[in-house]
C-alpha cells in the first residue's frame, strides 16, 4: 500500500480487501493541466487510487475516489486510470468495484475531462455481462457520475454521506432537501431501488466482500461446487410456513441458511438474490405476500400479483443471471397484475421485460409453485411454456387460468348459489389444481414442501451441463 492510505479512500481499499493484498497502479499520476493555476495545486494520484487485491482469495480490482485532492474531482488522467484499471480487469476476468466520492467534473480541464469522463462509460458499457461491476457511494455521486453505478450491476450506498443524484434535491422545481432528499440513501434504495444494498461503511465493506463470494469473476467462470457441510437431503419442515415471506423460504432451502438479497428495500413484494444449493451459486427469484422482522413481527403485506417495479426487479436480476451463467430458481405465488390507474402506465411492458428475461435466459431454470399460478401472470415468471426446464409444485398449489369460483360465475352467470359452488369444486378440480397440470406435462412432479431443498439441488445437478441454442441474431429489441 502506498503512502495513499493514509487518506479516506486508502482505508476504504484496506477495510474492502484481505489484509495487506492490495497493490497499487499508477500511484505517481498526476494531472497535467496547466490552466486556471493548475500548476501550482497537489494532485497525488490525480485524486484517485487504483489497484488490485483480493477478497477471500478472489482477484478484484478497485478504484476509490480522494476527496481530499480537489474534492475527487474528475480530470483527465483521473478518468484514464479508470479506464485503464477496466482494461486490465476485463484482460484478466475479475470483478472490478468503484468507491465513490467525487465532487464532479473538474471545471478546470473543461472538454479533456469531459472526453475523459465519457470513455469510462463506454468502458463500463464493454465490461457489462463480461466482469461483474459493483459501486459503492461513500460521498457524492452526481450528475453525470450517477450513471457510473446505474451502468454497473450491484450499488451500495453508505446511509447517512452517501449522495446519488442527476439533479440535486434543491435544484427540483418545488422540492427541497427538506421536503423530499431525492440524493439520500433511503430514497435511492425505497423509490429508485439504484441502490441495491445501505448501511455505514462496515455493513457496506462486510456485503461486498459476501456478495463476492457468490458472484463469477467473470462470465466464462466455471460456476464449479464448494465443499458443503449441509445435508444434502436436509428436509425443512417449517417451509411451508414462509410461503409468505419467501426471503425466509429461500432461507430455509440454502446451503446454510445464507440468502444473500438484492435491492430488500424496493419492490418488496418481488424477492431477488443468491443462495447456495450444494456449493453451486443460484440466482432466486420469488412473489411474496408478507414480511417478516428478525423478531418475527409481520411489518407489511401484499396482494399475489406482479408490479411495474416487481417486474423491472426482477427482469434485471434475471439478465445479469444469464449474463453470468447463474442458474435461476423461481417460487411462484402469483394471480394476476395489480390492478390501478398508475399501474396500467407500465405494467404491460414491465411483464414483458420479465417475460422476456425468463423466455431468453438460457442457463438452468427451475421453478417451484408454492402458492397460486394463475393467468398469464403465472405464465410470465418462469412457467413451463417459457422455458423452464424443471417445474414443481406443492400439494395445494393452484394452478390454471383463474380463481375456480371467479370462474364458475361466469361461466354460470345468473344460476343458483349451489350450481355455482358446484361448479366451481368442478373446475378447482379439473382446471386449478396441481395434479391437474400435472397430468398435463405443465408440472414435472408434486413435491411435499419440506422436500424442497432436495429437489431443487437434484435438479440443478441433473441440469448442470445444460446447452441451449437459439435463433441466430444480434440481439433482443425489448
Amino acid at each position: 500500500m502506498s503512502n495513499a492510505a493514509q487518506s479516506s479512500a486508502g482505508r476504504r481499499i484496506e477495510s474492502l480487501l484481505d489484509e495487506n493484498s492490495f497493490v497499487e497502479i499508477g500511484a505517481l499520476v498526476k494531472a497535467r493541466a496547466t490552466d486556471f493555476d493548475m500548476q501550482t495545486k497537489e494532485t497525488p494520484a490525480d485524486g484517485v487510487i487504483t489497484g488490485y487485491g483480493v477478497i477471500d482469495g478472489n482477484l478484484v480490482y478497485v478504484y476509490s475516489q480522494d476527496a481530499s485532492v480537489l474534492h475527487g474531482s474528475i480530470g483527465e488522467m483521473h478518468a484514464k486510470k479508470i479506464v485503464r484499471l477496466y482494461d486490465m480487469a476485463i484482460k484478466m476476468g475479475a470483478p472490478i468495484i468503484g468507491l465513490i466520492d467525487c465532487a464532479g467534473l473538474r471545471l478546470q480541464e473543461a472538454t479533456d475531462a469531459l472526453n475523459a469522463f465519457g470513455e469510462i462509460y463506454k468502458k463500463q458499457t464493454e465490461a457489462s455481462g463480461v466482469i461483474p461491476q459493483i459501486t459503492g457511494i461513500f460521498g457524492s455521486c452526481g450528475g453525470g457520475l450517477a450513471l457510473f453505478p446505474a451502468l454497473t450491476d450491484f450499488t451500495f450506498m453508505e446511509e447517512k454521506n452517501g449522495k446519488l443524484f442527476v439533479n440535486s434535491p434543491n435544484a427540483i422545481d418545488g422540492n427541497s432537501t427538506e421536503k423530499c432528499n431525492t440524493a439520500d440513501a433511503v430514497f435511492q434504495s425505497e423509490e429508485s431501488g439504484l441502490a441495491d444494498v445501505i448501511g455505514d461503511e462496515e455493513t457496506i465493506f462486510e456485503k461486498m466482500r459476501e456478495l463476492i463470494t457468490y458472484l463469477p469473476g467473470n462470465f466464462e467462470d466455471y460456476n464449479a461446487s464448494e465443499d458443503v457441510t449441509d445435508d444434502l437431503n436436509r428436509l425443512c419442515p417449517d417451509i411451508a410456513n414462509a410461503a409468505g415471506d419467501t426471503s425466509i423460504a429461500l432461507s430455509d432451502i440454502a446451503d446454510d441458511n445464507a440468502f444473500f438479497e438484492i435491492k430488500s428495500a424496493y419492490a418488496k413484494e418481488m424477492v431477488t438474490g443468491f443462495l447456495k444449493l450444494n456449493g453451486m451459486t443460484i440466482g432466486a427469484v420469488a412473489n411474496r405476500t408478507e414480511v417478516y422482522d428478525d423478531e418475527n413481527n409481520k411489518t407489511d403485506s401484499f396482494d399475489p400479483v406482479l408490479t411495474v417495479k416487481g417486474c423491472k426487479k426482477a427482469a434485471d436480476f434475471v439478465s445479469f443471471c444469464d449474463a453470468f451463467e447463474i442458474p435461476v430458481l423461481t417460487l411462484t405465488n402469483v394471480k394476476g397484475y395489480k390492478a390501478s390507474k398508475c399501474s396500467e402506465k407500465n405494467i404491460a411492458k414491465a411483464a414483458g421485460k420479465l417475460t422476456y428475461a425468463f423466455a431468453n435466459a438460457s442457463v438452468p431454470k427451475v421453478n417451484i409453485i408454492i402458492g397460486q399460478a394463475f393467468g398469464s401472470a403465472y405464465n410470465v415468471m418462469n412457467s413451463k411454456a417459457l422455458g423452464a426446464d424443471m417445474v414443481f409444485a406443492w400439494p395445494d398449489a393452484q394452478i390454471g387460468m383463474m380463481d375456480a369460483s371467479l370462474a364458475a360465475k361466469i361461466m354460470y352467470e345468473g344460476e343458483k348459489s349451489d350450481v355455482i359452488n358446484q361448479k366451481a369444486a368442478e373446475y378447482e378440480k379439473l382446471q386449478d389444481s396441481a395434479q391437474s397440470a400435472a397430468s398435463r406435462g405443465y408440472v414435472d412432479n408434486i413435491i411435499e414442501a419440506p422436500d424442497t431443498r432436495k429437489y431443487a439441488i437434484g435438479a440443478f445437478e441433473m441440469l448442470f451441463s445444460k446447452r441451449e441454442s437459439r435463433t441466430a441474431k444480434k440481439h433482443g429489441a425489448v
